[in-house]
């Protein structure tokens, strides 16, 4: 089995629980170094798993010789530049979204993977939930018939915790839109296909918010949007995200909701039941059906899809995809490409917001 030597840029908490855990699974994966600015943070996670070379520089682990890939999990104003320099030096790329703060320097980066003929993919990891990866194939093979009606919900409970550079609009260009409504646009992209048009609505609802230690800390970033679609298909879809919903908790198992409603039936998912699918035909009630076993996890993957929380552990597939593309020479889903795609929807939203009006593609 080919080796493929990985760089990990970046050493917060998506590092820990998504990615890593993800690649040591693998066999033939090596992780060579770890790099975060912040003092102690890349020497933390080496030390824990084993990973001969930490830096505070990133361009100290791009420059590493017998480099194959790297995992980009940093603040976004970040991700552009550090996808160019692994695009001129042909390393393989996963990036975490969103892939930038406007669409332009989106579809740059793009140009210059493809340019590079490096694999790259977009960190959307709700794809590899089982019940939405059933949900797709379902819509796809025509089982609802046609979608009319696309509708999401992401609502968590944050009070007024300060959640750092995620806060700051010139670091993440956008809050909850970026943060947690683009993965719910690029499966709606997945699930249904391209918008046509939007009206878009942001708010934020805190300016000020509590840092750890108590103190006040600024915020001047959108803590909830909105989104009226249309899709191309003549599907309608309606978004709404929030972290600031009481009584609903934070993470996995917080509100999480996807409903499709077609011309043959409705399907549902809740994320804090990843292996539940729920179906309903026309003048019917809708009915809890198991996830069958082959899409509990991706062809092939190493990992036990009875292994821990199957709200946390679909993740680990998102590296294996990744690896996977390496080493069958072909294109990694979703590719950056997809992540383009939903910056121009963020960007679309915003404008829309600030504009008072309808935005079409």
């Amino acid at each position: 089995m080919e080796t493929v030597t990985v760089g990990l840029l970046g050493a917060g908490g998506i590092i820990k629980g998504c990615h890593l855990p993800g690649l040591r699974r693998i066999p033939g994966v090596r992780l060579l170094a770890v790099a975060d600015p912040a003092p102690g943070k890349a020497q933390e996670i080496a030390d824990s798993a084993g990973i001969p070379h930490a830096f505070t520089e990133p361009e100290r682990l791009m420059e590493m010789e017998d480099l194959d890939a790297v995992v980009i999990a940093t603040p976004n104003i970040a991700h552009p530049p550090l996808v160019h320099a692994a695009a001129e030096r042909k390393l393989h790329v996963l990036s975490e979204k969103p892939l930038a703060l406007d669409p332009g320097t989106a579809d740059r980066m793009v140009v210059a993977a493809e340019a590079a003929g490096i694999v790259h993919m977009t960190a959307f990891t709700y794809r590899f939930v089982p019940s939405m990866r059933w949900m797709a194939h379902r819509i796809a093979n025509g089982e609802i018939g046609a979608p009319h009606h696309f509708r999401s919900q992401r609502f968590q409970d944050y009070g007024d915790k300060h959640r750092g550079w995620r806060m700051v609009k010139e670091i993440c260009g956008s809050g909850e839109l970026a943060d947690m409504m683009s993965h719910r646009i690029d499966y709606s992209h997945m699930l249904i296909g391209p918008m046509a048009g939007l009206f878009g609505k942001v708010k934020n609802l805190l300016p000020e918010r509590r840092g750890e230690d108590g103190s006040p800390l600024p915020s001047d970033v959108d803590d909830w949007a909105a989104l009226i679609v249309e899709f191309e298909s003549g599907c309608t879809g309606v978004f709404e995200s929030s972290k600031g919903v009481a009584g609903y908790g934070q993470g996995l198992k917080s509100h999480d909701f996807v409903e499709v409603n077609g011309t043959d039936g409705s399907l549902k998912y809740y994320l804090h039941q990843p292996t539940t699918l729920w179906y309903a035909k026309p003048n019917g009630m809708y009915e809890a059906q198991p996830v069958p076993e082959e899409f509990l996890k991706l062809p092939g993957s190493p990992r036990d899809p009875r292994e821990g929380d199957p709200g946390q552990t679909f993740r680990w597939d998102q590296a294996w995809e990744f690896i996977s593309a390496i080493r069958e020479n072909r294109p990694a889903s979703p590719s950056l490409a997809d992540g383009a795609r939903v910056q121009a929807v963020l960007d679309a939203a915003l404008r829309s917001s600030e504009e008072g009006r309808w935005i079409s593609f």
